[in-house]
């Protein structure tokens, strides 16, 4: 990165340790040798796959999320526990969440969610081959595992029935390589 963009760290404080996140607030010098503060969720990453059933249908997940008081529309997801791969991961939601297992999973890719304020990192595969299987969910989670027609649920990202990033991201990865493949 040239210096002229480049910030470092001068004190690195840790305001909360939680069981999914932390806070921080930096002081960092600036490239003109000011200094500022910078807070930001820490985060240890997290995957989301797009599982296809069948060539042309998809298993979505509708749960309430707390944060915007609503029940949403999502790709399988979770994140990353301490020293797992991003496939590990995959595999291990997708199978807690749908109860599918994939014969085979390819990586779409990774992006930050929302790099102004968390150094999250997020790798969306996708899964086909899927095979049945119960579902194993976390205590606090309830959801709801749906076969969804893939045409409709890109017509559910258009008129804001999904307006989870991670999914309208995912599904919009799949229906490129889609494309690409004629």
């Amino acid at each position: 990165m040239p210096k002229r963009f480049l910030e470092t760290v001068v004190r690195r404080r840790p305001v909360h340790r939680g069981r999914a996140i932390d806070f921080f607030v930096d002081e960092v010098r600036l490239p003109d040798g000011k200094k500022a503060v910078r807070e930001y969720v820490g985060h240890p990453g997290a995957v989301a796959v797009v599982p296809f059933i069948r060539p042309k249908t998809i298993v979505l997940v509708r749960q309430y999320r707390y944060p915007v008081g609503r029940t949403t529309w999502e790709i399988p997801a979770g994140k990353l526990d301490p020293r797992e791969s991003p496939l590990a991961c995959i595999r291990r939601e997708l199978k807690e969440e749908t109860g599918y297992s994939a014969r085979r999973v390819t990586r779409l890719l990774t992006f930050w969610p929302a790099p102004a304020f968390s150094n999250e990192r997020l790798h969306v595969y996708r899964a086909d081959g899927l095979r049945p299987g119960p579902m194993s969910l976390d205590d606090d989670e309830f959801l709801e595992a749906v076969e969804v027609p893939f045409h409709a649920a890109l017509a559910w990202i258009r008129s804001g029935k999904i307006r989870d990033a991670k999914t309208v991201i995912g599904l919009m990865a799949c229906a490129l390589e889609m494309r690409g493949r004629g």
